[in-house]
């Protein structure tokens, strides 16, 4: 396989809502997210950012979750994020489990229903 001469970046996986401000406020206040750039009155774009994670919000009002991930978040510590949108009520939709492959992981909802399975690599 050629590498082209290219350097892949980071990725910023796009998260389609159908409230931004219901969005902002899960991503921002449960997540501890920062915006730092929007777009639209109303906002219908929006760059949400934590540590080395980004996440584009996008706006589209007849939006419906599938029962697919979305996106895939690494953590240092999901048993603790596990236990943080527990206690602020978010939906799990897989709970905290040690998988074959090296992760520890779980699937939880945003309010849209979009689903971020999230892990931690075990040494």
């Amino acid at each position: 396989m050629s590498d082209h001469g290219v350097t892949f970046g980071r990725t910023a996986p796009t998260v389609r809502v159908s409230d931004m401000d219901r969005a902002l406020d899960f991503y921002c206040r449960i997540l501890g997210m920062e915006k730092t750039f929007e777009n639209g009155d109303p906002v219908g774009f929006a760059i949400l950012v934590r540590d080395k994670a980004q996440i584009h919000l996008s706006l589209c009002a007849e939006h419906n979750a599938t029962t697919q991930n979305v996106l895939h978040l690494i953590v240092e510590d999901a048993h603790r994020l596990y236990e943080h949108l527990e206690a602020n009520g978010v939906r799990i939709v897989k709970g905290l489990r040690d998988q074959e492959y090296g992760l520890r992981d779980f699937i939880f909802a945003d309010p849209d229903g979009n689903r971020i399975d999230t892990g931690q690599r075990q040494s």
